[in-house]
């Protein structure tokens, strides 16, 4: 017999490799920092995965989405206020918020935990 977890049943013990999907749109956020269309291939994954996975999942899957549109906002205003400078400091806070989002969210996934405030603008 195999002692493996379940893998999503209501009352079943929760496992990191319930978080695969969620892990590797983290990873496409982070390389979105220099491949930009990876983000969008990353938020698709998101709104395709998030109704069949875990409650615990969901809220990693919920964060993700937030994080793509808030970054997407973030982004836009950074490109907008190069001009009079300001925005090379908002892009510079971007990066620095996207990277510390998506390590919180990698570290939570790896203990098999939902993201503590997945409707947070910051951490």
């Amino acid at each position: 017999m195999s002692s493996q977890m379940t893998t999503g049943g209501a009352g079943g013990p929760a496992s990191p490799d319930q978080g695969k999907t969620a892990n590797i749109i983290y990873i496409l956020y982070l390389a979105s920092i220099v491949v930009g269309i990876t983000a969008i291939i990353g938020v698709i994954m998101a709104y395709v995965n998030r109704s069949g996975a875990p409650e615990w999942v969901q809220s990693h899957y919920r964060f993700q989405i937030r994080t793509f549109w808030i970054g997407l906002l973030l982004g836009v205003v950074g490109l907008v206020t190069t001009i009079i400078l300001i925005g090379w400091l908002i892009i510079l806070f971007y990066l620095i918020w996207l990277i510390v989002r998506c390590v919180k969210g990698m570290s939570s996934i790896s203990k098999a935990e939902a993201y503590p405030n997945p409707g947070s603008w910051l951490w």
